[in-house]
């Protein structure tokens, strides 16, 4: 089915089906929504018949130069080669260019933005792009350049620039990159479209691949918020930790929602658990040290942080979580471009603002990555405590399998995840506390907000790694002792969550192997949701 588009009513998972192939490998189609298409055509057929002459009264972009040019007339006459000039003059990207889906992204929500109808352009610029994008035509646009305000405009530009078959412009179509006009040809577009006024301004003017970054990131950590609590089950499961800290009324005596959710959260996972017992640890694990058969274990009392605390910790990124989705939503169906058309008595009035700057986007990719390198940076200080024998009650050392000296098992694992923990450490440092002026200042703060969204992606896909990785390990660890603690079921969604990973990647009982690829198939299990959905199937759902 499509994705219709209105301006008010897009939802992150539609942009998500937009955005990325599904299942069968296609793209979701987008179309614009009648009534949209309606009140847009209104609206340009009001501008073209009072607006468009030479005696119309100053409007910022519409018939004025931008910038510190806002008070010099652009004559009708010079209307068509102006719109081309503004594409040129802010096409200045640089770097690598985006991936594939947050190209497609921003297409979409340019559209949706104007499907508001607040920017006035013409229907067969909402319709050029929608057709771009259900034909598969990609714009390369280099990932450098923007400051978050006037919204992005070096990336936007380059999107504009093959949308409208600029000649310098490229373009990648069905895996290849080539010029835009190459591409539109191919695909059965016409090369060539005719800017018209406000076109390239409202195309330009907006902060869209900031908020296309947010989406996706925003989409993808809700995803993995559930598989956190999934890996944290199975760790404390295998290190036969204390339940009683996920006790009910341990939440209600300081009552966030977030840590009381994901208590709930594992106390569900673990229902019916029999290795989180006193009479679990009393059975020796192959490395336990100072042990002997007979000897009864000291009382356990209570657990390390990573593991009492977890609540406390995969709590608060849930509710950041919550606020961040809150700002994105709002977003997604926002007009973000300068100036804003508002119907006024009979007509419409032209107004100038400044919904442009991200800071609202920066603020809250800022908050996504702190929340997310926290959530990653306790997740891996589990997988410490799994391959250190000392700290995990006598698991085998690096969860080695086969012979010991020839074989290395899991630690270089967990190593990796150190690595990207200090990675997301450094990227969760704001970025949107961070202004620098531009265009001789008239451009006097900025939100830096492509930076913001660039990173907390980065951060994201880091966490989903390092959230698989202790799904992984956890799951090794109950492997190689399963044979000894048989006495001690597990509860009902740990084993779920064991068995389906299980399907994939089965135990290295005999020897190291190539953990990458493992690591990359646990990610795969984890980003298409099959752990969370196995494990919800057992329970009854999480929240």
């Amino acid at each position: 089915m499509a994705v219709t588009i209105d301006g008010r009513t897009l939802k992150g998972r539609q942009v998500l089906r937009v955005a990325r192939p599904g299942a069968a490998g296609r793209y979701e189609k987008a179309t614009l929504a009648k009534s949209a298409r309606e009140a847009i055509a209104a609206t340009r057929a009001h501008i073209d018949a009072n607006f468009m002459n030479d005696e119309a009264p100053f409007m910022y972009s519409f018939n004025t130069g931008v910038g510190l040019f806002k008070d010099q007339r652009v004559l009708m006459s010079e209307m068509t080669e102006y719109q081309r000039k503004s594409v040129y003059a802010h096409a200045t990207g640089i770097g690598e260019p985006f991936a594939e889906d947050v190209t497609r992204a921003t297409m979409l929500l340019r559209a949706n933005a104007f499907a508001s109808n607040y920017s006035g352009p013409q229907v067969a610029l909402v319709e050029r792009l929608l057709d771009c994008l259900n034909a598969g035509i990609h714009p390369v646009i280099p990932q450098k350049g923007s400051v978050g305000a006037s919204g992005d405009l070096a990336p936007l530009a380059h999107m504009s620039a093959a949308v409208c078959g600029f000649e310098e412009a490229e373009a990648v179509y069905k895996g290849k990159r080539m010029k835009a006009r190459d591409a539109l040809a191919k695909a059965g577009l016409e090369p060539d479209f005719k800017l018209g006024a406000k076109d390239a301004s409202a195309l330009i003017n907006g902060s869209t691949v900031s908020l296309a970054l947010g989406v996706l990131a925003t989409e993808d950590a809700k995803r993995l918020i559930k598989a956190a609590d999934i890996g944290l089950a199975l760790s404390l499961e295998a290190m036969r930790g204390e339940l009683a800290a996920f006790d009910p009324r341990v939440h209600a005596a300081r009552p966030h929602p977030g840590q009381a959710l994901v208590a709930r959260n594992l106390l569900k996972i673990t229902q019916g658990s029999k290795r989180c017992s006193a009479s679990a640890r009393e059975t020796i694990y192959p490395d336990e040290i100072g042990r002997t058969p007979g000897k009864p274990p000291a009382p356990r009392v209570q657990d390390v942080y990573s593991l009492r605390c977890a609540p406390q910790v995969h709590g608060p990124a849930r509710e950041a979580l919550d606020y961040v989705s809150r700002i994105i939503a709002t977003e997604t169906n926002s007009a973000t471009d300068n100036p804003l058309i508002f119907p006024e008595d009979d007509g419409y009035r032209v107004i100038s603002g400044g919904h442009f700057h991200g800071q609202y986007v920066a603020q809250a990719m800022d908050l996504l990555a702190i929340a997310m390198t926290d959530l990653g940076s306790i997740c891996e200080r589990r997988l410490a405590r799994l391959v250190d024998p000392t700290l995990s009650y006598g698991l085998p050392r690096n969860l080695l399998a086969g012979k010991r000296g020839l074989n290395t098992g899991f630690a270089t694992v967990q190593c990796s995840m150190s690595a990207l923990v200090m990675e997301n450490r450094t990227l969760s440092s704001p970025g949107s506390v961070d202004s620098i002026p531009g265009k001789s200042n008239a451009e006097d703060h900025v939100s830096n907000s492509t930076w913001c969204g660039r990173k907390a992606r980065t951060v994201v896909e880091n966490v989903e790694m390092i959230i698989a990785a202790e799904i992984l390990m956890a799951c090794q660890a109950l492997s190689l002792i399963a044979e000894t603690a048989k006495a001690h079921p597990l509860g009902k969604g740990t084993q779920a969550a064991l068995d389906a990973l299980r399907e994939t990647i089965p135990p290295a009982l005999d020897g190291d192997r190539w953990y990458a690829a493992e690591m990359n198939q646990a990610t795969a299990l984890v980003r298409s949701g099959a752990i969370v959905e196995a494990v919800e199937a057992a329970v009854g759902g999480l929240e």
